[in-house]
């Protein structure tokens, strides 16, 4: 997409541009996990961990919220290093997965903005340690790789900024074991079907 039209999306619409297209390509629907981590920071043109900002997470947070219902795919938001990188979710989804819950709540200072605004929208939000989510979509070089599914499949958006931070995104499918170029044992000179 070029320069021209993207300065003319709100952060809401490049949000949902993104998620919509990571969601057709890597075919996330009910049940899928998608982990979600932002720098509003980088949004908004500082480094990141130096100016958050709630309102710009409320504009992401509604672009998420909006792909996932018309996907049917889960978001979960990824915490800043001060909690460890866990994970925003309802409390449900931790039960249905099995997860390990810890114990915080997150605010723009330990956390960050966008964990701090996707728990305060929760029905019933808690925080899991680690989670192996099917895609997720990293929105300042946040570190999200932690919480994919073996094996991930990099996926670069048509929107490669929302705001003023870089998007980077990433599917994951089963690992490939056998095929055509799969190799069982090593073959001897003696059982070679090579022609001399």
């Amino acid at each position: 997409m070029n320069e021209v039209v993207r300065k003319e999306l709100s952060l809401f619409e490049e949000t949902l541009s993104v998620l919509r297209e990571l969601a057709a390509v890597g075919k996330l629907g009910h049940g899928k996990v998608v982990v979600v981590g932002v720098s509003t920071s980088e949004v908004a043109g500082v480094r990141i961990g130096t100016g958050g900002a709630l309102e710009v997470a409320e504009q992401l947070l509604k672009g998420v919220r909006q792909a996932s219902e018309e996907f049917g795919f889960h978001p979960v938001y990824q915490c800043c290093e001060h909690l460890n990188r866990a994970l925003v979710m309802e409390r449900s989804l931790l039960v249905s997965l099995g997860l390990n819950e810890v114990t915080a709540v997150p605010i723009p200072g330990a956390g960050g903005s966008m964990a701090a605004a996707a728990y305060s929208s929760m029905d019933d939000p808690v925080l899991a340690e680690t989670v192996q989510a099917h895609a997720g979509v990293d929105i300042g070089e946040t570190l999200i790789g932690m919480h994919l599914r073996r094996v991930a499949v990099p996926f670069r958006p048509s929107l490669r900024y929302i705001g003023e931070a870089r998007v980077n995104a990433a599917w994951s499918r089963p690992p490939l074991v056998g095929g055509e170029r799969a190799v069982y044992r090593i073959p001897n000179e003696s059982d070679s079907q090579l022609c001399d």
